[in-house]
């Protein structure tokens, strides 16, 4: 991807410098962390910037940004948005490195990034140098060392959605559970959460090392051990694909659960691999039950946008330039009154009323709750989801079950 000079583009390479025969009020920039290429989850950077492009395109289309919080389409009055892009190939360092370039470049704000361990090393260097970064897609609670009011987020702490995921699991009937887990702060934050939420109530988590052990070492221990569930916290496709194919293949784990939490299948390149092996894989999806006027409009959207049905990662995009948007218009560019404003966000999103506060164990502004769903691939028609548990919006793990 290249640079362009539009505003409202794309941006990965150097930011376009404006003449003085260009006319029009400058662009107000955003910075944006998007992981484009490998061994980034490529899938979800490119819904997660389709959502952000698309955004953009309404919110100048409908004027731009005008002070005074005005909105709607206006004869010139209002500065358009730009997007500047930096892909991360979920590298923390890499990350960091985009920040302090587009601090540099005079971002208003910094949205993005789908990696818990890639936005956790943003927030760290975004809060060092002054620069307000809504995150839009990553879970980790610990997104940063301690409380700040720089950043804010739109999804789910880990902890919230994955007790959710426990919930199900027990309605389901899994009380002993296994975890295939690579190494990394997010999977044993994610196995952590799981037996924590389990063993009160009756359950068991048993960790199986997946960078140590062969899919089919894998298969001879859950055998071994008798649980009846096996949950993926790997990356995709290595080695989420082949265990997932091993497992279906050995005889000994018939009517074992495949799960991933994590939301691996979410995307078509999950279906593209495995074919029928990956459908009844639940993982967690946040979106409702049914989308509101507003979100419809978007999924039609981002659909053609994308050429296929959008995940919830392109509406967490779309969301946060809507906040980011409706923040530039009440508040100005000045960072310091963009961090000052998440308390008083209210904004109408794709998939529910969006308002942060803080949420204990969370260092940072917290929209509380988005809506959660516990969603599998249907067996009889692999490209369609069917969802088997929900916490609607605003709800906590533990009681509540469709």
């Amino acid at each position: 991807m290249t640079a362009s000079p539009a505003p409202g583009a794309a941006q990965t390479g150097p930011s376009p410098v404006r003449t003085a025969a260009q006319t029009g009020p400058s662009p107000v920039r955003i910075g944006a962390l998007v992981p484009l290429s490998p061994p980034g989850w490529v899938d979800a950077g490119r819904h997660l910037l389709a959502g952000l492009e698309l955004a953009v395109r309404d919110v100048n289309d409908a004027g731009g940004i005008r002070p005074g919080g005005a909105d709607g389409p206006g004869p010139g009055s209002g500065r358009p948005l730009e997007l500047v892009v930096r892909d991360t190939a979920a590298d923390p360092r890499r990350a960091a490195a985009a920040v302090e370039e587009l601090s540099g470049l005079g971002v208003a704000a910094l949205t993005g990034e789908y990696h818990s361990v890639v936005a956790r090393s943003a927030a760290a260097r975004a809060d060092a140098v002054g620069l307000p970064y809504l995150c839009s897609s990553a879970v980790l609670d610990a997104l940063t060392d301690g409380p700040t009011d720089r950043v804010a987020r739109l999804a789910p702490a880990q902890s919230h959605g994955w007790r959710i995921y426990g919930d199900f699991l027990l309605a389901a009937g899994h009380r002993r559970v296994a975890v295939a887990a690579q190494e990394s702060v997010y999977w044993a934050a994610g196995t952590g959460i799981l037996r924590d939420h389990l063993a009160p109530r009756g359950g068991t988590v048993v960790a199986l090392d997946a960078d140590a052990l062969t899919p089919a070492a894998v298969c001879d221990a859950l055998a071994d051990d008798g649980a009846t569930a096996l949950l993926l916290l790997v990356g995709h496709p290595e080695p989420a694909v082949p265990i997932v194919r091993a497992v279906r293949r050995d005889r000994r784990l018939a009517g074992t659960l495949i799960g991933a939490p994590a939301g691996q299948p979410e995307f078509a390149g999950w279906a593209d691999l495995l074919g029928d092996d990956g459908a009844a894989v639940p993982f967690l999806r946040y979106l409702p039950g049914r989308l509101g006027p507003l979100g419809t409009r978007v999924a039609a959207d981002l659909r053609e946008r994308l050429g296929e049905a959008p995940s919830f990662v392109a509406f967490e995009g779309y969301d946060s330039i809507a906040v980011l948007a409706d923040v530039l218009r009440a508040h100005g560019t000045d960072r310091e009154a963009v961090a000052r404003s998440w308390p008083s966000v209210d904004v109408e999103g794709t998939r529910g009323r969006i308002r942060f506060s803080r949420v204990p164990g969370v260092g940072v502004r917290q929209w509380a709750w988005p809506p959660v769903q516990v969603v599998d691939r249907d067996p009889a028609a692999p490209g369609r989801f069917r969802v088997l548990h929900t916490a609607e919006a605003g709800e906590s793990g533990g009681d509540h079950y469709q």
